[in-house]
């Protein structure tokens, strides 16, 4: 059985541009095409295409998907390698909300003396952003 990209696009809730995408930076197969110039997808291209969204999904980058897609393909030591990305994955991730916890603060912050402001004070907001005083304590 085959599928046409709409179709792929669809069962997977992405665009048909974001497919054509995927296969030019190599992350989906090219399409044998129809006498009329259809693109024709295998069976496993949803199964390919979910795969490739999830990960998206988890924060992993189309180079690292791409690098992910290539161990799937080989047994053995690849779970140990699939592991070791994860385990950095969350790292990044950990390092992420770090940081975004501390722009809230520093948002809380600013919202705050904000809320505290006379009538004919200048906003505190707009005066840090203009200084490029480093706002992140």
């Amino acid at each position: 059985m085959s599928f046409t990209i709409g179709q792929v696009a669809a069962a997977v809730d992405v665009n048909v541009q974001t497919i054509r995408y995927y296969e030019r930076r190599g992350l989906f197969p090219a399409a044998r095409r129809t006498p009329a110039g259809y693109r024709q997808y295998a069976d496993d291209a949803v199964a390919r295409l979910r795969f490739i969204r999830h990960a998206q999904d988890l924060g992993f980058s189309l180079s690292e998907i791409q690098e992910l897609l290539g161990l799937r393909v080989r047994h053995g030591s690849a779970c140990d390698t699939v592991e070791r990305k994860t385990r950095k994955k969350i790292e990044v991730v950990q390092q992420r909300i770090h940081d975004l916890q501390r722009m809230k603060r520093t948002l809380e912050r600013l919202a705050a003396a904000c809320a505290v402001r006379r009538p004919t004070a200048e906003c505190p907001i707009l005066e840090v952003l203009e200084d490029h005083a480093d706002v992140s304590h």
